[in-house]
Parts: structure tokens; sequence; C-alpha cells
């Protein structure tokens, strides 16, 4: 595929250009082809016509070039309208956001790709995806990946994501944004290396056998991919420290697939194979998810936040519930009476002024708990509901003390905004991630945001047993005579808003 002048004169804004062709990789088209198509030839793998993601290294050619044209190898008879990408930032520190090019197109030694600029516009309605132009700047991570999936893919449009450090809740609710956008002709290519063992990535946890200890903690890493655990792979990394640059971009993925989805392993490898150097060795790894019935909607993992459209929220709304909510403490701080209306200085938008319950949480740096307090049933408009519950959060919470002139710049801010709540018959019926939980026995009550389950890692048992706790009864309460009402959540804070 070559780029001409026509396709070039009608990008409307800028193009951008290898950074890596010449270094990374050929920059010769024609040697570049030829490279690919070898490593191409290598592959023992049968297409399918099932698989909707992969997971892809992202070295240079030499090293990984092998590993990620077995992977791309699996989809070489399909045909894609759009690829999405999501790749870590080796370069810029992100938290909790997602850059996305200011640009119409990408252009390889392979020729040019269109960015699919008008999902980027819908993505960009969500508060965790922002135009960050400066992402791009001598990221690697994304531009390694064209060329093998042009060449394998032919034409498509391009969707590249530089992915954010992200906690459980946050790859979920990214999930669910990159889920409305996602069809039956999409592609998703997470780009990852696994382990980066050595004084200079400042991992060296154990000895000899080398090799093996690396492959037995990317096999670890695998076994959560493989049980499609967000959250999973996100605690093992915390657990065994292991270095694996794309672990946020795969925890999203991992939220977004479907039940039924199926993950095989395509290839493996790593330099230290390749060169015979372990003391300085990065994995690579090629994996690949089945997905029997694709992006099926009805089919998709439900996760704790709902997107702008299902919320009824727009972005706009919800950063200014958030300024609304700081303004409000701020302004009990100084004059220590409720704010009215006037002296806030916001007026409410129709979407605001509907009736919805609506939690409050504060929070000090490292997620510690600051106070949180909230209502369950629709009795104000959500305007009214966060004004209320920022005071009542911040200064009425039994738990702690109220808080202090000298502590409120270091305080972040997440709203919840609520469905009504309707009885379930079973515990079977709740989703973890997608439901809050009201427990109700013996005239005592309790309950946990959608969240919370997500953020502590707990399974329903747990979950349920951490509930029963709550309300002050045994840990086993909820599973005799016991009433169980669901709601659901939209949540949004201050670091991605």
């Amino acid at each position: 595929m070559k780029t001409n002048d026509a396709d070039v004169k009608s990008v409307s804004k800028r193009v951008l250009k290898s950074q890596f062709a010449g270094a990374w990789y050929d920059s010769d088209p024609v040697s570049l082809s030829k490279r690919i198509d070898s490593d191409l030839r290598t592959a023992d793998v049968p297409p399918s016509d099932k698989v909707y993601a992969l997971i892809l290294p992202h070295a240079g050619y030499d090293f990984s070039g092998n590993v990620a044209a077995q992977g791309v190898s699996i989809v070489r008879e399909r045909r894609f309208k759009r690829v999405i990408i999501l790749a870590p930032s080796h370069r810029l520190p992100l938290s909790q956001r997602i850059a996305m090019p200011d640009a119409d197109a990408v252009e390889t030694p392979l020729g040019l790709l269109r960015i699919d600029c008008d999902t980027l516009q819908k993505l960009e309605q969500s508060p965790l995806f922002d135009y960050l132009p400066e992402a791009f700047d001598g990221e690697h991570s994304i531009e390694i990946q064209l060329p093998v999936l042009q060449r394998v893919l032919g034409d498509f449009l391009l969707i590249p994501l530089v992915v954010g450090r992200f906690d459980a809740s946050g790859a979920s609710a990214v999930a669910r944004d990159l889920q409305a956008v996602a069809d039956q002709d999409t592609l998703v290519v997470v780009s990852s290396d696994f382990t980066h063992y050595g004084s200079a990535f400042g991992f060296h946890p154990f000895g000899e056998p080398v090799a093996e200890n690396i492959r037995r903690l990317d096999d670890g890493a695998f076994a959560e991919i493989a049980q499609r655990d967000s959250g999973g792979l996100l605690d093992y990394c915390r657990r065994t420290g292991a270095t694996i640059c794309g672990r946020d971009p795969i925890a999203i993925l991992l939220a977004m697939l479907p039940e039924d989805a199926q993950a095989r392993r395509i290839a493996y490898t790593t330099s230290g194979h390749l060169t015979g150097d372990f003391s300085h060795c990065v994995s690579y790894m090629a994996v690949a998810f089945v997905l029997p019935s694709g992006w099926s909607r009805s089919n998709t993992k439900s996760t704790a936040s709902t997107t702008v459209s299902e919320s009824g929220l727009s972005s706009s709304d919800r950063r200014m519930l958030l300024r609304l909510a700081r303004r409000t403490i701020d302004f009990y701080l100084k004059h220590g009476r409720k704010p009215t209306t006037a002296e806030l200085e916001y007026s409410p938008t129709p979407a605001m002024e509907t009736k919805r319950g609506a939690f409050v949480t504060l929070h000090l740096p490292g997620h510690q708990l600051r106070g949180c307090i909230g209502e369950i049933l629709p009795q104000h408009s959500i305007f009214e509901a966060v004004i209320n519950n920022a005071i009542n959060s911040a200064f009425h919470d039994p738990r702690f003390s109220a808080i202090q002139p000298q502590e409120w710049p270091d305080v972040s801010i997440e709203i919840s905004a609520l469905t009504p709540p309707h009885e379930v018959g079973s515990p079977e019926d709740i989703v973890i991630g997608r439901h809050g939980i009201i427990l109700e026995k013996n005239g005592k009550i309790s309950v946990f945001l959608p969240q919370v389950a997500v953020e502590q890692q707990w399974d329903l048992e747990q979950t349920l047993s951490h509930l029963s706790q709550k309300a002050g009864l045994p840990s086993d309460a909820w599973q005799r005579n016991a009433r169980f009402h669901v709601f659901e959540a939209d949540v949004f804070n201050e670091s991605t808003n």
C-alpha cells in the first residue's frame, strides 16, 4: 500500500510521520514488506474468523517482529473497517486518562492510514478521553504495530490511543466507553511487552534459573488474562512487581471482553533467548481472543460506570457537579453554612434537575477514604443531592472528624449518580461491578456502592460477607432470610474530569 498525492492533499490536519522507521524497523517499503512476509511464513496458526482482539509486542522487529507477525497471522483472512490500538505511555505520565491524537492520519513506509476522527469525537464526550498530541511524541508502542497490521489487513481506519495508569474501576469505565464504539468490523489490539528483567529496569527479584523464573512470571500473568480478570491482572502486577508495560491497556481489554471470550497464546519468546543475555531481558507474547459472538452488546461484562448516554449526564455535566461539590465545601469551610445556589454561581442543566440518588465520596492521597455519605432513593435533584452530600461527607460523616482547611487541598472528590433500587430474589442475581447492593435483615441495613467490590477485588461471597458485617451482623448472615435491593451507578471523579 503506497501513499499517493491525492491522499495526502485530502488530509485537512497534520499527518503523524514515522518516528522509528530506519531504527526499530526498516524504512524501505520493499525490504520491510519482505521482512514481515518472512515472519508471517513462519507462523503455524490457523486463521480464525472469530478473533476480534489481540495482544502484540512492540519492540524492534529484530526482537519481537516474529512474535507479532505470528499473532496477526490469525486474522490474515479478515478485513476490519477499524482497528483500535491501546498502547501504554512510556514517556508522558498519564493518570486515569486516555490520550488521543490531534491528527487525521499516520504514515509509515507502507503508506497512509486514516484516523477515525468521527469515533474520536464520540470518545471525547467521555471525561476519560482527551486530545493530547504530546503523548504521541517519541512514543513507539503504537507505531511499531502499524506496518505488520497494514501488511496483513490492508487498509483500515485507525483509532490510536495512549493509555495512562488506571485502577480496576477506571479500567472498567474506559472499557464501557470503548464497548460503545466497537462493532463486528472492529479489531482491538493491545500493545504490550511482558516482563522487563534486569538492573536497567530496576527489576531483578530472582536469580538462576532466570529464564525459567521469567517464564513462570509471564505464565502467571497469562493465567489472569485467560480468566479475563481485569482486576486480577492489576493485582498480580502489584503482588509480584511484574513489569508488564501494557498492564493497563490489557486490563481495559479484559474488562471489554464478552463472557464467552477465550484467550489463546499464539507465540512467546524473550530477548534473552535471541541474544543469550538474560541479565537484560524483555519478554514478548502474542495472545488472540476468540469472541464467538463478536462484540455483542448483550454479552459483554457489566462494569461499575455507565456511559454518558446511559447516565443522562454529559461530560460537562459531570465536570460541573464535581466543581459544585468542591465549591460547596469551600464555602462551608469559610462561612460554616450551606451556600445558596446564587452564592455558588452555578445553574443546573435539565439533566441535573432530574431526581436521582447520589453519593459524594472524599479521598486523601493513596485512595484513603475521608468521608462518604449519600442518599439512595431519588428524593432531590442530583444538583441538590450533590450540594447536600458534599457537606455531609466533609463535615458530618460519623466515622471521621470534620474536614480541616489545611487538609482540604489534598482531598479528591468522587460522585456516584444512582439509578432507583429494585429488589432481587436471590444473591445470584447480583452482578459484581455493575450493582450497588442494599442488604436488609432483622431491621438492620447496609449499603455498598458498585465500585466498592471492584476496588477491593472481592467476589460476590466476600462482598456479601463484608456487607453483613457492616450492618452489624455475622459475616454469614446474608445466606439466610436477608433481602437484597440493587442499583447501578455512574461514577466519576476529579482525576478523570
